[in-house]
């Protein structure tokens, strides 16, 4: 079967975007949290009896009720051993709820329809800063039995809803003094841009407030007016619009067959001759048997090899001085290009100085 593929361009004009999607506010960030916990009420879908940590974790919950039992003594058949994580918000609060994600550590082959208890989510200090409990919800499924048995998407991770409690309110820092502005991609010319756009918003009498302190760092200094009002002051620059600049960049997945263009690339006057040569090797075995009622004679196997070379016509595209992208694109089609040979082409043009961009083959 012919492998489709894809060329996907981003022609289109650059638009300028706001502040808020360009960088992020230094200190106001997301945390990661992780507990250890283990999910209950599996219809026998749990953790084997060589899964020992189940045993001693449900071990450990029952003592902590005033039940005493051995660990050998019972089996977790319906209950399963489970790694728990969640994202902290940033300036979240105690009392707010987040979503936590549920997966199974030990054996068992499904967590469909368990109930996730009581588990300590802890940050990268070791505080614990959300409780996690509640019933967990599958992507997937698992049913059957012995050699029947049919399963769907991945059964044994789950999510839980709205089953972290915030503890401890999170470790985000509030601006004061200077607002520090990382940008999301480094760039020197998107980073000048945007303290153009924030001095001439702002307007200050005395010296500018905004500066680049490098190609991924801005530091704004909280103009007097907004000294008690920080929080409206980030507001009135992430809503500040900037043309942001990006370099120009070929994004290849050969996996997919996809590749991506950007507006910026530019093409110099150049010729492709594009040719195919196939080569195949066949080896077909002929038995050769002595003639009739002859004594001296044996059987022998007797490989025949077949040799065949197909070279198809070379395929030729001339693109002109200020060739676009769309030419290029609709010029590799033309030609009946696989994505094996785009990604050839355009690398044969990278090295010879026709195509001004960077490739990236992810």
């Amino acid at each position: 079967m012919k492998r489709l593929f894809a060329l996907l361009m981003l022609c289109v004009l650059s638009q300028a975007a706001r502040l808020k999607d360009l960088v992020s506010i230094e200190g106001v960030r997301e945390n990661q949290l992780v507990g250890y916990g283990i999910v209950v009420g599996l219809a026998g879908t749990g953790d084997s009896q060589q899964t020992g940590f189940s045993n001693q974790s449900l071990t450990n919950v029952l003592e902590r009720m005033g039940v005493v039992v051995a660990p050998g003594a019972i089996r977790v058949k319906n209950t399963a051993a489970v790694m728990v994580t969640a994202t902290l918000p940033s300036f979240a609060q105690p009392g707010m709820r987040i979503d936590s994600t549920v997966a199974a550590i030990g054996d068992a082959p499904n967590l469909q329809g368990g109930l996730l208890i009581f588990t300590s989510l802890r940050g990268a200090d070791g505080q614990v800063y959300a409780v996690a409990q509640g019933p967990v919800v599958t992507g997937g499924f698992s049913a059957g039995r012995g050699g029947a048995t049919k399963t769907v998407n991945h059964p044994t991770v789950g999510r839980s809803p709205g089953s972290a409690i915030v503890e401890r309110a999170a470790p985000s820092a509030v601006p004061k003094g200077t607002v520090r502005l990382q940008l999301q991609q480094s760039d020197f010319t998107t980073s000048t841009r945007i303290v153009e756009a924030i001095n001439k918003h702002f307007q200050p009498a005395g010296a500018p407030p905004a500066r680049a302190e490098n190609a991924g760092l801005i530091a704004v200094a909280i103009p007097a007016e907004f000294t008690s009002r920080a929080t409206e002051f980030v507001a009135e620059l992430e809503n500040l619009t900037v043309e942001a600049d990006q370099r120009a960049r070929v994004i290849v997945n050969e996996r997919t067959g996809t590749i991506v263009l950007g507006k910026d690339v530019r093409i110099r006057p150049v010729a492709i001759l594009h040719g195919a040569l196939s080569v195949e090797i066949q080896t077909t075995y002929a038995v050769s048997q002595p003639a009739a009622l002859s004594s001296g004679g044996t059987t022998q196997v007797v490989p025949q090899t077949t040799t065949t070379a197909n070279e198809d016509k070379a395929r030729n595209v001339v693109l002109r001085e200020g060739a676009t992208v769309e030419e290029l694109v609709r010029a590799l089609a033309a030609i009946g290009s696989t994505p094996r040979d785009v990604i050839a082409i355009l690398q044969s043009l990278r090295s010879a100085g026709a195509l001004e961009a960077e490739i990236e083959v992810i």
